[in-house]
């Protein structure tokens, strides 16, 4: 670089703020803009909402201030590459120099890619990427939703592709796709529709680019609204190899802008064929039935009234018979019961019999026993004036004998 000449004369007295004064409008002259690649460190953050940090490389550091305001399309962490642009400035209170910064990229596919895996990881550990939250697409969507730039190829390319396929009405949330602000852009047009509830499924679309172009479609600001959407959203940013993080959140991940629009409507040609293939099963199926039931009426046999008049006949005859049967089995046993009936007298006679003779033979059997066929035979009985036996002479003075044919009282 060419060193300036010198426009402060040998013999010249300043004041420490008139110094400081004139050096600061030289600095903040000769480094209107400049762009200085290097590592982030000592980033603390006010509470009035700016940030300061220090950029460096092996060999120096510079302070460097972002206000409150200033877009920064990533989180700014200790070690981050960074292609930081900004004014030179200073500071006369602590007589120092420093950056204002108005732009802050990453430096390096390298370092772009390890903060997307950490990032990645952190909102997969949220269960942002579950498939089980997932939703299916519309068959036939009647209102697609597309958020993207309004000037771009992409917005052209969905449209051109529905048309040629399946029109629909498409309704457009312009956001810019690229710089600091598109990232917050996109969220809202998906927070808007979801809002609206006026479209069946959502389209985030943008064309191809670099890693660093396409880093708003990662934000967290987006992945979180593509997971929480409640209308179906597909993802179609960039090319085939390029796989943002809001691929891992949308309910289908289209490889291109093109793609988004061929997934969400079917050809005209692939529904003529899909209506064609139900008609031939809905016919077949339809045949099909005609004939069972064909059958089944050609298999009713419908029978003349003097037929049915006779059946009924034959199965009068035929419970008759059977009543007869039941009847006579019934008549005969209660005629079997009569008959046992009528000869319960002569049992009862013969029982009788049986009884007085067996009377008449305990009678002579207690004849037989009784004291008074003893008498009979010329004993008798002494009794005293008590009416007891006496069997001795010493028993007592006796006072009746008791003969067989009567009884003689003495005294």
């Amino acid at each position: 670089m060419q060193k300036p000449e010198p426009f402060v004369k040998p013999d010249m007295i300043f004041s420490v703020s008139d110094a400081s004064a004139l050096l600061k409008g030289v600095v903040e002259t000769a480094f209107p803009r400049i762009k200085i690649r290097g590592e982030l460190s000592q980033i603390t953050r006010a509470t009035s909402g700016h940030m300061y940090m220090t950029i460096k490389d092996a060999g120096a550091a510079i302070s460097v201030i972002v206000w409150r305001g200033t877009p920064v399309a990533f989180k700014l962490e200790e070690g981050m590459e960074v292609v930081l642009t900004g004014r030179f400035t200073t500071y006369p209170a602590r007589s120092n120099y420093q950056i204002i910064a108005s732009e802050i990229e990453m430096a390096g596919v390298g370092a772009i890619l390890k903060m997307l895996e950490e990032r990645k990881q952190k909102l997969a550990a949220e269960g942002l990427f579950d498939e089980s939250r997932k939703k299916p697409l519309p068959r036939l969507p009647r209102r697609i939703g597309v958020v993207t730039s309004p000037t771009g190829a992409a917005f052209q390319d969905i449209q051109n592709r529905l048309r040629e396929r399946f029109p629909v009405h498409v309704l457009l949330y312009p956001a810019t796709v690229q710089g600091a602000t598109a990232a917050a852009e996109v969220a809202a047009g998906i927070e808007y529709f979801n809002k609206m509830q006026n479209v069946d499924v959502i389209i985030v679309a943008r064309g191809g680019g670099a890693l660093e172009d396409l880093l708003p479609f990662s934000e967290e600001i987006v992945v979180r609204a593509a997971a929480a959407s409640r209308i179906p959203l597909i993802s179609g940013v960039g090319h085939e190899p390029d796989w943002m993080l809001i691929d891992f959140a949308a309910d289908y991940r289209a490889p291109t802008p093109t793609g988004a629009a061929e997934a969400v409507v079917p050809t005209k040609l692939s529904l003529i064929q899909e209506l064609d293939n139900m008609w031939v099963r809905l016919s077949g199926n339809f045949t099909t039935r005609l004939i069972n039931a064909k059958q089944r009426i050609e298999s009713i046999v419908i029978k003349s009234p003097t037929q049915m008049v006779m059946e009924h006949a034959q199965r009068l005859d035929d419970a008759g018979r059977t009543l007869n049967i039941i009847m006579g089995a019934k008549m005969q046993n209660a005629r079997q019961k009569m008959d046992l009936a009528s000869g319960f007298a002569n049992v009862l006679q013969n029982r009788m019999d049986v009884l007085n003779q067996s009377v008449a033979h305990l009678g002579q059997m207690l004849q037989s026993l009784s004291y008074r066929s003893v008498l009979s035979r010329g004993y008798a009985i002494v009794r005293d004036g008590h009416n007891r036996i006496i069997s001795r002479t010493d028993d007592g003075v006796p006072a009746t004998i008791e003969f067989a044919d009567g009884v003689l009282k003495i005294g």
